[in-house]
């Protein structure tokens, strides 16, 4: 039976129970999506019988292995699935990657199912989503009415049922506004977290990943598979985390600065959701919007948007008149900025970000509307510019102030059309900012997408935590991973090692690994998993650590180090040197897969 809100823990309970199959679940999403009325949403999806094909092939006991083993989404038409066009919403534009994004494979590797690549704003410019030659997808309430955008097609795909889950791109605002406009939880991380190698880049600088879903707690769980250091993209950081108090002081907007684009019924949401917040608990302090206003202002109304030209420059150049109209004269209008113009811009729009973040040191998070108001669709073919800049007031400035963000339902006005709010915080508070959407979402009870259904599974404000490397008898699925589960540790990731490191097979019982630094040494690094603990479990962790097991600083590939299994030197007399293997995992297989030894007469 399938979930009425298609959660992740929902899924896979069903899976588990045995009364849901990968394979049904399906079968089912392609006859909704076959059945919907809005063929916008997707430029292009996988074929039924691939993706079938995909579901039978999976094992649901591999869920602890692949925690989002048969979880369906949909990626926006900019980032690159193997095998299938990208098109960016230009058919001209179009090109067909031999290998995934860095996001789409890791989703892939995690067990996730891809569904199809979802409609934009083209080239990701806009906030509306009625920029495409593919057609403009509806908010999920009302055909009449704009997806938001420029991740048009993911939004809907999420909030009409179509998908558990969906990746946007977020730039000024397309991954919370068209949240907004089909009542989901839209997640912006901080810029680089989650790496956008092989995203059709609009301003590279600032460009994110972005993730819908139907609860804040599926946001972060996905994060958490997505996030982590990539060579190949300049901008991508090792994981952090900042924690933010888990009552919090809330910045939001003093009653002079609050700019609804005349919809009082918006902003009569917005005061709703701030009687829910000091319901909460949380201190609500009022901050001057104004330097934030300025700066969102910048990212189309000056020099910054010859940043979108830089993208596509050469494919610009040959071929104008590719590009869809509104999307042609914002770009064009970038070539009558030098490059002193936009340094001097850079300079201006740095000092107020000094500025804002001095508004900003007063309170722990920003809660802010999402958008003023949503338009008809209508009334944005016929005033793109000044409409499209309406949606951006409260969105714009946070890329540029490398913040995280993430929106939340807030209700309805009385016409039926949804309201939300963000909250902004620092980079790398998103599991606390999630924490903070979670009880607000809660509280006010829009429930999530078009049937406004309460999510299921709650998401409990973040405690500081110890993460610990694992390299051998505790990994997942291993003899000794039962430890870490009685203590509560959660799986972080699966990486490697930095090149320097060796791994040893030492003669304990039962079987465990030494991991050794080795400076002169250059390998391919030792495949480990990274779990995460509370500081008080972690200390009851290592206290029970057996000699000549201890703990240390390992440093991975991302070049992060975190605390880790080391082995002392003494315990590594006589023992195999296993690195060729690669990992304790595929040592050990090896072990069961070797023939055994001849009978002695």
């Amino acid at each position: 039976m399938i979930p009425d809100l298609l959660e992740i823990p929902a899924i896979h309970a069903a899976y588990r129970a045995g009364t849901l199959t990968p394979a049904e679940l399906i079968a089912a999403l392609y006859d909704r999506i076959e059945a919907y009325a809005d063929k916008a949403v997707f430029i292009s999806r996988i074929s039924r019988e691939d993706a079938l094909a995909q579901a039978n092939a999976l094992d649901v006991a591999d869920i602890e292995r692949k925690p989002l083993l048969g979880i369906p989404y949909v990626v926006k038409d900019n980032i690159d699935a193997a095998g299938m066009p990208t098109t960016a919403a230009c058919p001209d534009f179009a090109y067909t990657p031999a290998i995934d994004s860095t996001a789409v494979a890791r989703l892939r590797a995690a067990g996730a199912i891809l569904l199809g690549k979802a409609n934009l704003d083209q080239f990701a410019t806009g906030l509306n989503g009625s920029r495409s030659p593919y057609g403009a997808p509806r908010s999920v309430f009302n055909a009449d009415y704009v997806s938001g955008g420029s991740s048009s097609g993911s939004a809907v795909s999420v909030g009409a049922g179509l998908a558990a889950f969906a990746l946007g791109t977020d730039t000024a605002g397309s991954g919370r506004v068209p949240a907004a406009f089909n009542n989901l939880i839209g997640l912006k991380p901080s810029i680089g977290r989650i790496p956008t190698t092989g995203v059709v880049p609009a301003c590279r600088s600032l460009d994110c990943i972005s993730i819908f879903a139907n609860s804040a707690s599926d946001s972060i769980h996905i994060l958490k598979i997505l996030q982590g250091y990539d060579e190949a993209d300049p901008y991508a950081r090792p994981p952090a985390e900042v924690f933010l108090p888990a009552t919090p002081r809330i910045g939001v907007l003093p009653p002079a600065q609050r700019d609804f684009a005349g919809d009082a019924d918006c902003a009569a949401l917005y005061e709703t959701a701030l009687v829910h917040a000091r319901h909460l608990g949380w201190e609500l302090v009022e901050i001057d919007y104004a330097p934030f206003k300025t700066i969102a202002a910048a990212l189309y109304g000056g020099p910054f948007v010859a940043e979108r030209l830089a993208a596509i420059k050469d494919f610009f150049s040959a071929n104008p008149e590719a590009l869809h109209p509104v999307v042609r004269d914002i770009i064009e209008g970038a070539q009558k900025y030098s490059a002193a113009d936009t340094f001097q811009e850079i300079y201006r729009i740095r000092r107020l970000c000094r500025i804002a973040e001095a508004e900003r040191a007063k309170c722990d998070a920003l809660l802010l509307p999402t958008s003023p108001t949503i338009y008809r669709v209508d009334e944005m073919l016929a005033d793109p510019f000044a409409k499209n800049a309406t949606f951006g007031l409260y969105t714009n400035f946070v890329n540029f102030m490398d913040l995280g963000a993430i929106a939340l339902p807030v209700g309805f006005r009385p016409d039926g059309m949804p309201f939300g709010v963000s909250l902004i915080g620092a980079a790398f508070t998103e599991s606390s900012l999630a924490a903070y959407a979670d009880s607000l979402h809660r509280s006010l009870g829009a429930g999530a997408g078009k049937d406004c259904l309460k999510p299921s599974t709650s998401f409990k404000h973040p405690a500081p935590e110890t993460t610990i490397v694992v390299a051998g008898a505790h990994l997942s699925g291993m003899v000794l991973n039962h430890e870490l589960q009685a203590l509560g540790a959660k799986l972080v990731t699966e990486t490697t090692t930095a090149g320097n490191y060796k791994l040893f097979a030492l003669s304990t019982k039962p079987p465990k690994p030494g991991l050794v630094r080795t400076p002169n040494f250059q390998g391919n690094g030792i495949a480990i998993e990274i779990w995460s603990l509370t500081a008080e479990n972690f200390g009851r962790f290592v206290s029970a650590l057996p000699a000549p097991m201890g703990i240390g600083k390992v440093t991975l590939a991302d070049g992060s180090v975190h605390t880790g299994f080391l082995c002392e030197a003494h315990a590594l007399e006589g023992a195999e040197d296993i690195t060729h293997y690669g990992g304790w995992r595929a040592f050990m297989a090896s072990k069961l897969n070797a023939p055994a030894p001849p009978s002695q007469l």
